[in-house]
């Protein structure tokens, strides 16, 4: 079986236009393949010949052949990148699929789907590894999703208030507002509203780990009369908000309660009220063949997590809420100097890792998720945006001027026009 997977997976990568990959086998070079002349250049070394049916298998299958120690690369974000470049291709291929296996999806749907009680144990499986995991390679803040760098050399740190500013200022948060989150984190964003924006906080999460953190944050801060933190599902929430905002939390919703989502947020506004989304998407195009997909990062990273696409988001919104969309921001290429800061940070803290009891498999799993990520935001297959979801009655202004493009040699960080 090994000898035809082999055989298979040569092909395939004989056919590959997205870069240039040279493969090893158990030390030996056994071929160049890919495109001559292209500016991606990656080794593949194979260490374990079940590595080729892995490989054929897709994200989930080579991931978990990556987690065992199976195979290698000496760059594994570019390995990645061509990957991604030659996913097109695919693609179609899973259309075509599509209709035979519908069967077989809705029943893997219906399995997947977010309960009130599955949603708490799947944010369980990844937010509550322990505050400490957290804190050694994320910055400061503990911000947990895409920084926005504000100019060349700015910290994380600085990034990261800077992209929750950004959100403020679309949503025109002020002292007289209440505003809701969804989807806590460790509290960086709601202490921040209340201290510097003086406006009165509600934020709800599910994990109780974050929960527990994020009430010390504000006892700590002096801010618990000011800041309310509820460990309730979004599902559940009552009463009425002037501003809403959520941090790429809509990905763990799941695709079939997207439209709930999006009603329960405009639900929860006042008539005059906005909402602030940043959300991680799939291009319009590809969402349909990625729904149905089991891949590397909901089958190991983010169970139960679906990334949704603009076109789905707005097409819920537009049945069910009288939310329209009023301005748009792609964060896209600050997410990947984000992850690559990320990245190197885990890299740099694997014997602090070592040493609280995360063993190899699990930091191969997560140095993979890591790279898996920057190249899907390096490549666009994956992007990020902050949106702002007004009601009708809503008067701030509803755009900004674009973040100002940063010279040439900065250009991988600058947000297109």
């Amino acid at each position: 079986m090994s000898a035809i997977a082999r055989k298979v997976a040569l092909g395939l990568l004989t056919r590959m236009k997205g870069g240039t990959i040279r493969v090893e086998e158990n030390g030996r070079e056994i071929g160049t393949f890919g495109t001559a002349g292209s500016d991606l250049h990656a080794t593949l070394r194979i260490h374990d010949p079940r590595t080729w049916r892995a490989l054929i298998g897709g994200s989930a299958g080579a991931g978990r052949a990556y987690m065992d120690g199976a195979w290698d690369s000496d760059d594994l974000v570019t390995l990645v990148r061509i990957g991604a470049r030659d996913m097109p291709a695919f693609d179609r291929l899973r259309e075509r699929l599509g209709p035979a296996l519908g069967p077989v999806q809705r029943t893997m749907w219906r399995a997947r789907s977010n309960t009130r009680a599955r949603t708490r144990e799947r944010i369980a499986s990844h937010y509550d590894l322990g505050n400490d995991f957290f804190s050694l390679w994320l910055d400061p803040t503990l911000s947990y999703s895409a920084a926005l760098f504000p100019e060349p050399g700015a910290t994380l740190a600085e990034a990261q208030e800077a992209k929750v500013d950004r959100a403020f200022s679309r949503l025109e948060l002020g002292p007289d507002d209440h505003l809701l989150e969804i989807g806590t984190g460790w509290g960086y964003l709601a202490a921040r509203a209340a201290r510097v924006y003086g406006c009165r906080v509600t934020t709800t999460t599910v994990s109780q780990a974050q929960h527990r953190f994020a009430t010390e944050l504000m006892r700590r801060e002096g801010l618990g009369d000011r800041v309310t933190v509820l460990l309730e599902d979004y599902r559940d929430l009552r009463g009425r908000y002037d501003k809403l905002i959520s941090i790429e939390m809509i990905e763990a919703v799941g695709w079939e309660h997207l439209g709930l989502f999006m009603e329960r947020c405009s639900d929860l506004l006042t008539r005059d009220g906005a909402m602030l989304m940043q959300a991680i998407v799939f291009p319009d195009d590809v969402y349909e063949v990625e729904k149905a997909s089991i891949g590397f990062i909901n089958e190991n990273i983010f169970p139960g997590g679906t990334i949704p696409s603009l076109e789905a988001i707005g097409r819920e919104a537009g049945e069910r809420t009288d939310l329209r969309l009023s301005a748009l921001e792609d964060l896209t290429p600050h997410y990947a100097e984000t992850l690559r800061q990320w990245r190197e940070a885990f890299a740099a803290a694997e014997a602090d890792l070592e040493r609280l009891g995360y063993d190899e498999r699990f930091r191969r799993m997560w140095t993979m998720y890591l790279a898996y990520c920057e190249a899907g935001f390096l490549e666009r297959r994956i992007r990020d945006v902050q949106a702002l979801w007004a009601k009708p009655a809503f008067e701030g202004a509803l755009d900004l001027p674009r973040i100002s493009a940063w010279p040439q040699q900065h250009r991988a960080l600058a947000v297109p026009a």
